[in-house]
């Protein structure tokens, strides 16, 4: 089975290609990317070294696509993955849309002409922003908790966010362009006969992951944290109680090898994939871990809102269990060592990651 990955030298990219080579038999991986992004070419090296065939290509560029070999897959891992891009005065907004939908419909393009299944490596951001802004949370110890009595709109439970969960605009410009994106898709492989699933992801962390604040949270917190770097606590009162999930993008592998096998088929395209309620923790807790860990570190704080923050995001993975027997194997514990563990290794680490 040859699989091309696109944005294949980011952390996601990069990680599942590394464990599905190390799991899998019998499969070639080629990359593209345009490595644009800090940190890129050390992935890019240690990539090659595995013996991956890399591109050098712009998923923007149709063109691009012309010297690609054919291949019976594409995992496509290359979107801008911050919630404040095009709004952020560091990429515009029609780059955004550029990379995030149009870089889609050239993907889309190719895997018409090859007959190739597509894979899309979506997100949660694709959630209204409106409702989740408003679950009804109250504050247990340092976290925000869903209210017991509280009255909460279809798609939300003490699992979390599932499938049913209103995507209705205002979502971002992100998480527009990547629902649309999911359209695209949907819409590509039922008209040209081609394979299509929808992997709506939360968020991801582990040791690699360039460490920033509107990517990588759990990354940055403890890479700054290891360099006594200035942190906030903001919005929310400036307390640090938000909720956030997260899994290892290497738990992809195994769900990924069961949709691109050969007669895969499944009545639902769309699953969300996440670390659930088991691997979820708030700032202050993630602090508190720190200060286990490495000592103590004064945290500042900032009450201001920041534009699309919300209080409690958790994904309920459940439909991907019944449909796919997926859930995360990472625990939270595990990531966290991970992550410090590189930390440790890697004291430059925000440095590279475009950071300081």
């Amino acid at each position: 089975m040859r699989i091309l990955i696109t944005g294949i030298c980011g952390f996601v990219g990069s990680t599942i290609a590394e464990y599905w080579l190390r799991s899998h038999e019998g499969i070639s991986i080629i990359g593209m990317d345009n490595f644009i992004r800090p940190g890129s070419e050390e992935n890019r090296q240690h990539l090659q070294r595995l013996g991956i065939k890399l591109y050098h290509g712009d998923i923007r560029l149709q063109s691009d696509f012309e010297s690609l070999p054919e291949v019976d897959w594409v995992i496509d891992a290359s979107a801008n993955p911050s919630v404040l891009a095009g709004i952020d005065g560091k990429t515009s907004s029609r780059q955004l849309i550029e990379h995030n939908l149009l870089g889609t419909v050239n993907i889309l393009e190719y895997c018409k002409r090859h007959a190739a299944g597509f894979i899309l490596v979506s997100t949660s951001r694709v959630y209204s922003i409106l409702p989740l802004a408003e679950l009804p949370v109250e504050t247990v110890g340092d976290v925000f908790r869903l209210k017991q009595d509280g009255i909460l709109p279809a798609g939300v439970s003490e699992k979390g966010i599932s499938e049913n969960f209103s995507c209705v605009p205002p979502l971002s410009l992100y998480g527009s362009s990547k629902l649309a994106s999911e359209l695209l898709a949907l819409e590509y492989g039922d008209t040209f006969g081609f394979p299509v699933w929808i992997n709506r992801c939360g968020v991801m962390a582990g040791a690699g992951q360039f460490g920033r604040p509107d990517q990588g949270i759990f990354a940055y917190w403890i890479n700054a944290w290891i360099k006594r770097s200035p942190l906030a606590y903001i919005g929310f009162g400036g307390r640090g109680c938000q909720v956030r999930d997260c899994f290892h993008p290497r738990d992809l592998v195994s769900l990924l090898m069961k949709q691109t096998a050969t007669g895969a088929s499944a009545a639902v395209r769309t699953v969300n994939i996440g670390g659930g309620i088991h691997n979820a923790m708030s700032l202050v807790e993630l602090s508190n871990w720190c200060t286990d860990r490495f000592g103590g570190h004064a945290v500042f704080s900032n009450p201001t809102p920041r534009p699309f923050d919300l209080p409690w995001i958790v994904m309920d993975s459940t439909r991907a269990g019944q449909i796919w027997d997926w859930q995360p194997q990472a625990s939270l514990d595990d990531i966290l060592s991970e992550i410090a563990l590189h930390a440790e290794q890697h004291p430059d680490w925000l440095e590279l990651s475009g950071i300081l």
